[in-house]
């Protein structure tokens, strides 16, 4: 686990680096295994407000390594059925973790990939960041991350990407809204750092309480998430008094 995936911490963020970088970061069953489990610890760690997620070399995420692909056949079901659930606990962690995640993408963030960079809170993006979902030129489709794009680029635009599997520019992402920010390609783990820092700066008891009522909220109808804001408004009250609308 270690060795696949990086853990550094600068006081209280913390970074995890996609560590195969000969592979342009491809997720085989082994490294997404790794990432799920750093993320799981991040979030369990008293110590860590905020988690950048990145990769080494000049990719952020290749998306699934396809050295694997011939053992995924339907004579090997169960094997299926765990890469399957593994893929889908790899994109359902960053929402369900208390602490906010920000990607750093450098270079191609493709299918899986992209999918990753888009399950994340915040999206910084360097100049030569590249995204697509290029499923469709090999014959099979973006079955897990299609759920989430939908979400952050809406109908037509996502139908798009996974219908043509054309890769979009960064600047081109910023445009769609599927990410915060485009910094030069020599600034991205700097500005980065400091988006982190200052969310880590913040109370985190409040920073966390946002997240998780962000995403209670986010995809609920108005009366129901007017009723989850208006329970953290009272919980936020009851611990901290005035600061809560």
């Amino acid at each position: 686990m270690s060795e696949l995936v990086l853990s550094e911490s600068h006081g209280r963020v913390r970074v995890l680096t996609l560590n195969r970088p000969d592979k342009l970061n491809a997720l085989n069953t082994a490294l997404t295994e790794a990432l799920v489990a750093w993320l799981e610890e991040a979030d369990r760690d008293d110590a860590v407000s905020v988690v950048i997620f990145t990769g080494a070399g000049r990719a952020f995420c290749a998306g699934a390594d396809i050295g694997e692909f011939a053992d995924l056949t339907p004579d090997h079901a169960a094997r299926v059925e765990h890469r399957a659930q593994l893929t889908l606990r790899s994109h359902l962690v960053f929402s369900r973790m208390k602490k906010p995640v920000i990607a750093a993408v450098r270079g191609a963030a493709m299918g899986g990939g992209a999918g990753l960079a888009l399950a994340c809170d915040l999206v910084v993006a360097s100049e030569n960041a590249r995204f697509a979902y290029p499923e469709i030129k090999h014959g099979i489709l973006p079955s897990i991350v299609m759920t989430n794009l939908t979400r952050q680029v809406g109908r037509k635009a996502a139908f798009e990407l996974v219908s043509t599997g054309e890769a979009i520019s960064a600047a081109r992402a910023f445009e769609l809204g599927a990410i915060n920010k485009v910094v030069p390609d020599e600034k991205l783990m700097e500005a980065t750092m400091a988006l982190a820092q200052t969310l880590a700066g913040y109370k985190y008891e409040a920073l966390f309480a946002i997240k998780q009522l962000f995403h209670k909220v986010v995809d609920v109808p108005l009366a129901e998430g007017l009723e989850e804001g208006r329970k953290s408004n009272v919980a936020m009250r009851a611990m901290y008094g005035a600061g809560t609308r």
